[in-house]
Order: structure tokens, then C-alpha cells, then sequence
């Protein structure tokens, strides 16, 4: 019998496998480039009537008074949350830790029946939501500062075409994705309602939190003051943000043999650990009552922290 239709049967339906994924993969990536484009700022202009109940849910959102200042109970984490961009409003953190206080603590007591676990559970379900949060501002700060010379040089554009400044903050606004694209349009809706450029550039700064944007901040406030030609100004700014995102990079390659040093010494005593209890569970198993043995495992504990903060402090450079 002839083979040859069903290998052709064969091809084919790979091939109108092969044409349907990549329909699928381009679709996919074309929603993924709208969806990019778009920043949170834009999605509540669409939501609601007015910009001013947009900028008022905004500013809700992030847990923000009306002036754009924060709330004064438990600054640091005010901060911190404001910093991070979550929509969670100004005590949602609260209830957030808490809750996972409580379930970590219960947790924890379900599955050992020890008060000392329950303590050690809540306390580490009330520090969580603190180390994601710290997290996530450490992403937003880096996604930051990579779109801060193009969004310069958008306002450099703007001003070179005859725009005032607050035309060209509000094109930033409007044209470029979180975190940028929000925070810019929210000093653009302050300067409407009348903040000063200055101010509202500053208080940008402080919600984003580095200093490449207290640079940008401080050079807008002295030609506010002082006068002088603002696009040449925000042109060196852009060239010197690129310089010193250049410098972080060459710094991180030099410093890779180090941070990889600490990460090898962090995980392979671990894995060591559990490679002999799984494969002899009595080796670690007749002595792990024995006082001298657990003392001997926190002081090992120690010294592998101690190891750990002095490999940083040799790769940790600040620019």
C-alpha cells in the first residue's frame, strides 16, 4: 500500500498546526503590545467623565491626599507602598499583613502544634507582605530609570516643536507605559490644577524614589527660579542618565564573579543538607538531638551570614 498520502496528510497538519500558532503567538503579541502601551492613568481617563475624578481615583489608588501628599501614620511604609505603585489604597497594606500574620501563625500551629511555631509564623507572615512590596518598588525603580532618557527626550522634542513644558509632560503622559507614563501624568494633572512645575515635578520624584529623578526634579526647579535654556539642560540630563545606567552595567558584569560566589555559597550547603538526609536519613538523624550538633548548625548559620553581608558590602557599588 502507498505511504505517500499519509505522510502528505502528515505535513499538512503539522503545517496547519505550525500557521495556527503562529496566528495565535502574533495575536498575542500584538495584545501584549497594546496592553503596554496603555498605563494606568490612561485606563481610568477611559473609565471615568472627567481627568479630575481620573486624577482623585489615582490618587486614591496609591493611597495619596488630595495636594499629592502622603499620609502621615507609618510614613517609611507609606513610602514604600506609594513607591511601589500598587492600587491598594492607603491602608490596604495593613490589612494585607495582618492577614497573612494570621494565616501564617495558624499555619504554622496546625501543622506543629508548637506555640513557638505559631510565633515564628506570624511574625514571618507580618514581615512577607513587606519583602514582596520592597521587591516589586526594586523592579519599578529599575523600569524607571530605563524609560527616563527617552521620556527626556520626548520633552526635549516637544520643547524644540514650540510646546510649553506642561504639553510636553502631558505627551509623555500620554504616550509612554507604567511606571513613567502614570507618575508623569499625574504631575501633568497637578500642574492643571494648579501646583507649580516645580512642585508637582518633585513630588514625582519622591513617589518614584531615586536619585536620577531628584536630578531631573532639581534641575527644573532652578530654571524655574533662575531662567536659562531648559531643552539644553534636560538633553545633558538624558546623556548623563545614559552614562550612568552605562556605569551600573559594566559595574554589575565586573561584580558578577562575586554576587555568583555568594550565591554558590548560600545554596550548596543547602542542597548538601538535603542530598545526605535524603539519601542516608541517619546520618543527620542520630545526632540531631545532641545539644553540641545544634549549636554546631547555628553557629555554621552564623558564619555563612556573616560571609554573606561581607561578599555584599565588595559588590554593592553606589553610583
Amino acid at each position: 500500500m502507498d505511504q505517500a498520502p499519509i505522510y502528505i496528510l502528515y505535513v499538512l497538519i503539522f503545517a496547519s498546526a505550525f500557521l495556527a500558532m503562529q496566528v495565535l503567538i502574533g495575536l498575542g503579541r500584538q495584545g501584549a503590545r497594546k496592553l503596554k502601551a496603555a498605563n494606568l492613568r490612561a485606563v481610568l481617563l477611559a473609565k471615568h467623565d472627567t481627568q479630575a475624578q481620573a486624577f482623585q481615583a489615582l490618587q486614591k489608588s496609591r493611597g495619596l491626599e488630595q495636594g499629592g501628599m502622603k499620609f502621615k501614620a507609618m510614613q517609611w511604609l507609606a513610602n514604600l507602598v506609594t513607591r511601589s505603585g500598587l492600587p491598594i489604597g492607603t491602608y490596604g497594606i495593613y490589612l494585607i499583613m495582618s492577614a497573612s500574620a494570621f494565616f501564617g501563625g495558624v499555619a504554622g500551629f496546625l501543622l506543629t502544634q508548637n506555640f513557638i511555631v505559631f510565633v515564628l509564623g506570624f511574625a514571618g507572615g507580618f514581615i512577607l507582605p513587606v519583602l514582596v512590596v520592597k521587591f516589586i518598588v526594586k523592579l519599578r525603580i529599575k523600569k524607571a530609570l530605563r524609560q527616563l532618557p527617552e521620556a527626556l527626550d520626548v520633552i526635549v522634542r516637544s520643547l524644540r516643536a514650540g510646546h510649553p513644558v506642561p504639553v510636553a509632560i502631558d505627551l509623555v503622559a500620554r504616550e509612554m507605559p507604567d511606571p513613567i507614563g502614570s507618575e508623569f501624568g499625574m504631575a501633568s494633572d497637578e500642574i492643571t490644577y494648579g501646583t507649580t512645575l516645580g512642585k508637582a515635578v518633585q513630588r514625582m520624584a519622591d513617589r518614584i524614589g531615586h536619585v536620577d529623578y531628584d536630578i531631573f526634579a532639581a534641575t527644573v526647579r532652578l530654571q524655574e527660579k533662575t531662567g536659562g535654556n531648559l531643552t539644553e539642560l534636560l538633553s545633558n540630563i538624558s546623556r548623563m542618565t545614559r552614562e550612568r545606567q552605562k556605569m551600573r552595567l559594566k559595574i554589575k558584569a565586573a561584580s558578577s564573579e562575586g554576587r555568583m560566589s555568594a550565591m554558590i555559597l548560600n545554596v550548596v550547603p543547602i542542597l548538601l543538607f538535603a542530598a545526605v538526609n535524603f539519601l542516608s536519613p541517619s546520618f543527620y538523624g542520630e545526632v540531631k538531638d545532641v545539644p553540641m550538633v545544634t549549636w554546631g548548625l547555628v553557629a555554621a548559620g552564623g558564619w555563612l551570614l556573616i560571609g554573606n553581608l561581607v561578599i555584599r558590602k565588595m559588590i554593592n557599588f553606589r553610583i
